[in-house]
């Protein structure tokens, strides 16, 4: 019989070590130290081996009782092996296993900020209902029960992503025959409509001559003030903003090209920058230029600004969340230009938006840098008038 005290004092060797219990329990020694609880027994004349877990995790005393639960098996007639993969191919059908199998093939062709949030949405509202439930199990209305609850707590779009992101896997298990059909489909306008808001903006010249000139008279860090002075010129997304770098732009050629990896569209994007712009970095160049990031985070200069920067920063200029934000420069860019005649595609290239059409996609794959560096300075140009306080009145061009 093994003592604890045995366990501990042997040694690991060259060749794998068994010690004994009883009852075809034993434990077994490997040259690299590990140790594992062995089962032997018979079924029908034929010699199998069971694991029963790791020492020193499983105990000599639990290990003893996993054997006497497996003894109790074999005398009803059940062979304790073939039970425990017969529980591990019923594990491997519900919705959870399937939905995590279908999250790891996906992995790569997501950012890894993206595939967190998606495991963390069904981690939260939706594997505590269904995860343990065989996917051909879950009916529609025990699906719909779920989004319901999600949509009660007033999140209606993530409501609608669960429903979408569900269907991918429902069919994924129907792809690896483990699941009959797609359960989501039937309940398209089951949810109640998403109410898209824009980000609150300021579109008005007169307003706008107002925050230039707020912001123009802002004194805090200079990494701070130069993002606040640089948005409405460049309007990129708050994030492609906030972690610039140094390295993607050419200030003699006056052009800034963002990664691909860093644009939610996952193409490089490039940014003409006006003379206004090129101007307020070489200003703040001998500050942070030494260092990765153009505008670093106030606490540590090897992260960038926080995202909640640009927005406090509004809201101390006196501006609330529901007038302007960080985001709203790109609406109020993009409501002026088209008001003042620009060509749409050359808006829509430099917000960087994707294009739906994909016949127009095909023939916009161009550029238009040119037009794009000549309206860059004109809307420069008419920023510093709006907030001179002069009557701009810009030139329209022919869309």
């Amino acid at each position: 019989m093994l003592t604890e005290t045995a366990i501990r004092a042997a040694r690991a060797t060259q060749k794998p070590a068994k010690l004994f219990d009883a009852g075809g329990l034993y434990l077994l020694v490997n040259p690299n130290g590990s140790r594992w609880w062995r089962l032997k027994y018979r079924v029908a004349g034929n010699e199998k081996l069971l694991s029963l877990g790791v020492y020193p995790d499983v105990s000599l005393k639990r290990a003893r009782e996993k054997r006497d639960d497996a003894r109790r098996m074999l005398a009803d007639g059940i062979d304790p092996s073939a039970k425990r993969q017969a529980m591990k191919a019923a594990r491997s059908d519900t919705f959870e296993a399937i939905a995590r199998e279908y999250f790891e093939v996906r992995r790569k062709a997501l950012a890894p900020g993206t595939f967190a949030k998606r495991v963390k949405r069904f981690e939260d509202f939706v594997f505590p209902y269904l995860g343990k439930q065989p996917i051909t199990a879950i009916t529609e209305p025990e699906f719909l029960a779920v989004l319901k609850r999600v949509e009660a707590r007033g999140k209606h779009e993530t409501a609608h992503r669960l429903r979408s992101e569900s269907g991918q896997i429902f069919r994924y298990g129907i792809a690896t025959g483990r699941a009959d059909r797609d359960v989501s489909a039937d309940l398209r306008g089951a949810l109640a409509p998403v109410i898209v808001t824009n980000h609150p903006a300021i579109t008005e010249p007169a307003r706008i001559g107002e925050l230039l000139r707020a912001i123009h008279g802002y004194h805090g860090q200079p990494a701070t003030e130069c993002a606040l002075k640089i948005a409405p010129l460049v309007f990129v997304r708050p994030s492609e903003l906030r972690k610039a770098e140094w390295s993607e732009f050419d200030l003699d050629g006056a052009e800034w090209r963002i990664p691909a990896k860093r644009m939610k569209m996952k193409e490089q994007h490039i940014v003409p920058l006006s003379q206004q712009a090129v101007a307020l970095l070489r200003e703040l160049q001998p500050t942070t230029g030494t260092g990765r990031y153009v505008f670093p985070s106030i606490a540590n200069a090897d992260r960038p600004l926080s995202e909640n920067t640009i927005n406090a920063s509004l809201r101390r200029l006196g501006f609330s969340g529901d007038e302007m934000t960080g985001h709203g420069f790109r609406s109020m860019a993009s409501t002026c230009l088209n008001e003042q005649g620009w060509h749409p595609d050359v808006i829509e290239l430099q917000l960087a938006h994707s294009e739906r059409d994909e016949v127009r996609a095909a023939y916009n794959r161009a550029q238009r840098l040119a037009e794009r560096r000549k309206m860059m300075q004109a809307w420069a140009d008419y920023l510093d008038g709006l907030r001179a306080g002069a009557n701009v009145v810009p030139l329209r061009h022919r869309a």
